[in-house]
Formats: structure tokens, sequence, C-alpha cells
């Protein structure tokens, strides 16, 4: 029986964003999807319909590709700290009211990222959600297999935030997160820390933070196939510090 990763892998594909081809799809996913989706950000101040801000050359990018329509659904990326300046603020810290300053204690700056431009295109879900094709090609139907790799590709970014992790020793996590999104995330055993009150920030948000071993190990406790998916049947992420 295939796991979930294998039926992931066989229609989308986990792509880090290193060139700068890659990077312009990832500037336009989130065009589409801040400007043009949600309007959380101001078009006018996009040029070239891409959406890029003073963090990106500080970041590592993922994608995640449909195999089928050769089209990105999904877009995230890791904001590193600054190894010129260690102690420059990252946007949680300026954008929030942090509160419990206690569970940061320890914590080296040097190990600690930030998860942020978390995305999926609704334009893709629509698009997709029961016809598929490209070009002249007459569009055939998705199967239910397919549709049911769909709701995946929240954890499938998750996935790439945890291989840009292992590679870069970041074993801690700032987020800024949407409720729905922590409750989401609850049930497959990822649990955030509250570390302030909810903020209006593009909607309702609150800081959060993750020590990303204990992620694993709740994702672990709930299922041992999503665990597979998010460490790539354990390739991934379990060198990290405990």
């Amino acid at each position: 029986m295939r796991d979930i990763l294998d039926n992931f892998n066989q229609y989308f594909e986990m792509i880090p964003a290193l060139s700068d081809e890659l990077k312009e799809e990832v500037y336009k996913l989130r065009f589409q999807v801040y400007c043009n989706e949600t309007g959380f950000e101001d078009p006018a101040l996009c040029p070239k319909n891409m959406e890029h801000d003073e963090y990106d050359d500080n970041s590592i990018h993922y994608l995640i590709k449909h195999r089928t329509s050769k089209s990105y659904a999904a877009t995230t990326r890791l904001i590193m700290p600054d190894d010129d300046n260690i102690d420059k603020l990252l946007p949680i810290e300026q954008h929030t009211c942090i509160e419990d300053y206690e569970i940061l204690k320890g914590i080296p700056r040097e190990n600690i990222a930030e998860v942020s431009r978390f995305c999926v295109s609704n334009k893709f879900k629509r698009r997709i959600n029961f016809l598929t094709g490209i070009g002249t090609e007459e569009p055939k139907e998705v199967s239910l297999k397919e549709k049911i790799t769909f709701p995946h590709i929240t954890l499938a970014l998750i996935a790439c935030l945890i291989k840009a992790s292992d590679e870069q020793h970041i074993t801690y996590w700032f987020a800024i997160m949407e409720p729905a999104l922590l409750r989401f995330l609850s049930i497959v055993g990822i649990r955030f820390t509250d570390i302030g009150p909810v903020i209006e920030y593009h909607g309702k948000r609150k800081p959060c933070v993750i020590k990303i071993s204990d992620l694993l190990d709740g994702v672990l406790q709930k299922n041992e196939s999503l665990w597979n998916m998010l460490t790539d049947n354990g390739r991934v992420g379990t060198k990290l510090s405990r």
C-alpha cells in the first residue's frame, strides 16, 4: 500500500527555489495570493506583478509544483537569522507583542528562524478541483486518488521547511499564525506555543514558537505516515537538536 508521501510525490513536487528564475515564480505566486486573492498587499507596490520584500534575500524559499498541469500550487519561506547582525529583529519581533520571553531563554539566535509567506493558491485549487489540462489539449478529469492528496499540500510546505532547517541547523521556528491554521495543525500533532496575544496583522494572528524536534515527536505519536512525509521517510530532520 502506498503511503502519504508516495501518493503526494506522484502528483506534486517539492522544489527549493535556488535559481533567480524559480525565485521569480515564488514572487509571482505570492502576488497572486497576497495581492489578487486576499488583498493583503497593494499590487501597486509590486513591480512586474511580483510580491517581494526586504526579507527575501535572507530567506530560503520553496515551491510546490503540480506535475500534471506544471503549475505552482504553493510556496513558503524560512527567514534566516542574519549572520552579519545576529540581533537583527525578525518580522514577528517587529509586528507582534511578545509577552512570554521566558520560553525563548536559552534559544541561540543563530538557531531560530521565522516561517513566513506560507500560502496555497486558491486559483490553483479552483482550477484543479474538477478538471486539469494545459495548452490546447483536452482537459482530463482528476482522479479521486489525486484529489485526496490536495489537503496534504499544507503539510508538504512544512516538510520543505523541515528540510531547510535541517540543512541550516535551525532547531526552532517563530511564526505569526492564523488561529484556524493552528487548530488544523494541532489535529495532526503540530502544537505551536503562543508567546503573545492575538493581533490584527492581515487578519487575526498569533505570535508562536515551536521546537522542530517537538513538532516531529507530536506528529509521530499521531500518524507515522505523516511523520514519514515530513521527514522523507526518516532521512530529514531526525538529527535536529532534542
